[in-house]
C-alpha cells in the first residue's frame, strides 16, 4: 500500500481517484506545522498541497519514503525544488487546470467592457434607469487580436469564432502552419495593434513582454480598441493605458490583473468609468480549484505505480557517473539556448543541437532540456519552462529538436552547438568550458568569438571598416553606457564582422537605433543573460 498525506484543504472530489485507489490509503490533515508535518511524513509516499503548507529540506529529510510532492496549483514557491531534486523527490503541479475558466472569464470581460454591463448595473440598482449612455458594439465581425497564441490564448480564439469573430494571433512560437489549423491569421503585435477591435493578451511577463503594449502602441492603435488582460500584470503599461482612454484611442478596457497586487487605493484604474476590475478571479471557479487537484491526484498515482507522468518541475534523478559530465554544462546550456532565441526573428520551427568532444559517449539527453528550457523560457517565461516540461512544451509548440554528436570538436575538448531555425532565417551559437575561463561563447553565425556568457550584452553587425570600434564606444560612452569588454570576430579583413559588447546596464530602444545609423553598422541587438 502507498500511503498520502494531504496536508492542504482539498476537495474530496479532486482526490478521489486516489482515495478509489486499491493501493493507496489518503489521510487529510490539514493545518499541521513545520514540527507535526515532520513527525509523521516519515510514512508516507505522497505529500499533496496548496499553498499554505510549505515543503521545506527538513520535512523532506524526514520524508524517507517519499516519492512525491504534487502541488494542486501552478506555483511551487511553497515547495524547496533544489532539496526535492537532491533527494530525487519528484515534485508536480498541475498548469492545466485552470485553462478554461481563465479563458471564460476572459470573455465574460470582453463581453462586460462591449456593453457596459458593471456601469448599467450600478446605475439600475442606484434608481437610474439610463437606457442612454451605455451603447455598446457587438463582438460579430470585429477584428480580435489574441497576443500569446498558447493554451489559454487558443481556446480565447476557439469561442470567439463562435461569435463570428476574426482572429488575428500573435505568439513567438506560431507557424504559419498551426495558425491555419486554429483558423486564426497569424500577425504581428504592431498589425493587431493597428487593426483589431478588442485584443487580449495571453502571454507571461517576461523582460520581452514587460509593456509589450505601451505609449509606442497606443500613437498607432487603431481609434476604439477595446483592451482585455487576464493574463498579468505589467504586460500592458498602466499610466500609457490610462492616457490612451483620456485622448479617446481606447475605448474601454477590463483588467484582472495588476502590476501591483492588491493595487492601491488611488489606483487610477479604480475610478475611471471606461475600466472594468476584477480582483484576479481568473482562476477562481469550483471547476478549476477541483480540476488542479484531479491533474495532480493522477500524476501522483501514475508516479506511486511507476507509470509514465506529466508536469514535474524539477529534474528526476540523473546517474552520478552521467551528472559529473554534464552538470559543468547545464547552465551554459541553457545560456546558449536563450542567446540563441533572442538572436532569431520569427517562429522557431527547428531546435538543432549538436554535442561535439567527450560529451558524444554520455547519455546528454539532461542537457538537452537545459537548452531548450533556455530557448522557451526567453519567451514562455522562466517560471512557466523547467528542465522536465521543456520538450513537453517545444512538442506542443511543434518545435522539432534534432540531437546529434561528434566526437571531433576542433580546438576543444568539448563543444556545443545550438542553431534555431525559422521560416525567416538560421542562427547558430556555439560555446564550451575553459579550464581557468569557464563558460564561453565561442562562435556565433559563422564568427569566431571568445565571450563569457552573462549579463547585458550588445551584439552588433558591421562590416570591417576602420574606426567603426571608435564610433560605437563613443555614442555608447555619451550615453552613459560603460562598456566591460570587447570582442571581435571576422572571417576576412573588410568584409562582414561582428562586435559583442558586455556593457554595466541595459542599452536603451532609442540607443540601440542610434548604433544602427551608424556608418557601416547594419544591427544592434541586446541580449540579456541571467
Amino acid at each position: 500500500m502507498f500511503k498520502v498525506l494531504v496536508s492542504d484543504p482539498i476537495s474530496d472530489l479532486g482526490i478521489q481517484k486516489l482515495a478509489d485507489a486499491e493501493d493507496v490509503a489518503v489521510d487529510k490533515k490539514p493545518g499541521l506545522s513545520e514540527d507535526e508535518l515532520i513527525a509523521i511524513i516519515g510514512e508516507y509516499d505522497a505529500l499533496l498541497v496548496r499553498s499554505q503548507t510549505r515543503v521545506t529540506p527538513r520535512i523532506m529529510e524526514a520524508g524517507k519514503q517519499l516519492k512525491v510532492i504534487g502541488r494542486a496549483g501552478v506555483g511551487v514557491d511553497n515547495i524547496d525544488l533544489d532539496a526535492a531534486t537532491q533527494r530525487g523527490i519528484i515534485v508536480i503541479n498541475a498548469p492545466d487546470g485552470n485553462t478554461i475558466t481563465t479563458c471564460e472569464h476572459t470573455f465574460a470581460m470582453m463581453m462586460a467592457v462591449a456593453r457596459h454591463i458593471p456601469q448599467a448595473y450600478h446605475k439600475t440598482v442606484g434608481g437610474e434607469w439610463d437606457r442612454k449612455s451605455f451603447l455598446g458594439v457587438e463582438l460579430r465581425s470585429k477584428i480580435l487580436g489574441v497576443l500569446g497564441m498558447g493554451r489559454i490564448g487558443s481556446e480565447v480564439a476557439k469561442r470567439a469564432k463562435a461569435f463570428g469573430m476574426e482572429i488575428w494571433g500573435y505568439d513567438p512560437f506560431l507557424t504559419e502552419e498551426r495558425a491555419e489549423k486554429l483558423g486564426v491569421r497569424l500577425s504581428t503585435v504592431d498589425d493587431i495593434v493597428r487593426n483589431a477591435d478588442f485584443m487580449t493578451v495571453h502571454t507571461p511577463l517576461t523582460p520581452e513582454t514587460r509593456h509589450m503594449i505601451s505609449r509606442p502602441q497606443f500613437e498607432v492603435m487603431k481609434k476604439g480598441m477595446r483592451i482585455v488582460n487576464c493574463a498579468r500584470g505589467g504586460i500592458i503599461d498602466e499610466a500609457a493605458l490610462v492616457e490612451a482612454i483620456g485622448q479617446g484611442i481606447v475605448a474601454g478596457a477590463a483588467f484582472d490583473v495588476f502590476e501591483v497586487e492588491p493595487p492601491a487605493a488611488d489606483h487610477p484604474f479604480l475610478n475611471n468609468p471606461k475600466i472594468i476590475v476584477t480582483p484576479h478571479l481568473g482562476a477562481s471557479t469550483v471547476e478549476a480549484q477541483e480540476n488542479v487537484a484531479i491533474d495532480v491526484s493522477e500524476q501522483v498515482l501514475n508516479i506511486l505505480r511507476g507509470k509514465p507522468f506529466i508536469n514535474a518541475v524539477n529534474m528526476p534523478p540523473i546517474p552520478a557517473n552521467v551528472l559529473s559530465v554534464l552538470q559543468p554544462y547545464f547552465s551554459l546550456g541553457e545560456k546558449l539556448g536563450s542567446f540563441a532565441a533572442q538572436l532569431t526573428e520569427g517562429a522557431v520551427e527547428d531546435i538543432i543541437i549538436n554535442y561535439a568532444g567527450e560529451l558524444a559517449d554520455v547519455d546528454t539527453q539532461p542537457l538537452t532540456r537545459y537548452i531548450v528550457r533556455g530557448v522557451l523560457a526567453h519567451h514562455l517565461g522562466i517560471e512557466q519552462v523547467n528542465v522536465v516540461n521543456s520538450m513537453h512544451l517545444a512538442k506542443e509548440r511543434s518545435v522539432n529538436i534534432v540531437v546529434q554528436t561528434s566526437r571531433a570538436a576542433r580546438d576543444f575538448t568539448n563543444l556545443v552547438s545550438v542553431t534555431l531555425r525559422s521560416k525567416k532565417e538560421e542562427r547558430l551559437v556555439a560555446g564550451t568550458l575553459l579550464t581557468g575561463y569557464g563558460h564561453r561563447i565561442v562562435q556565433i553565425d559563422k564568427f569566431p568569438v571568445d565571450v563569457a556568457p552573462e549579463g547585458n550584452l550588445i551584439l552588433v553587425s558591421h562590416n570591417d571598416k576602420p574606426g567603426i570600434i571608435g564610433r560605437v564606444g563613443t555614442l555608447l560612452g555619451s550615453n552613459d553606457v560603460n562598456i566591460a569588454t570587447m570582442q571581435v570576430g571576422r572571417q576576412l579583413a573588410g568584409g562582414a564582422a561582428i562586435m559583442v559588447l558586455s556593457v554595466d546596464k541595459p542599452a536603451t530602444k532609442e540607443q540601440l537605433a542610434e548604433l544602427t545609423k551608424l556608418p557601416d553598422l547594419n544591427n544592434a541587438k541586446e541580449i540579456v543573460l541571467v
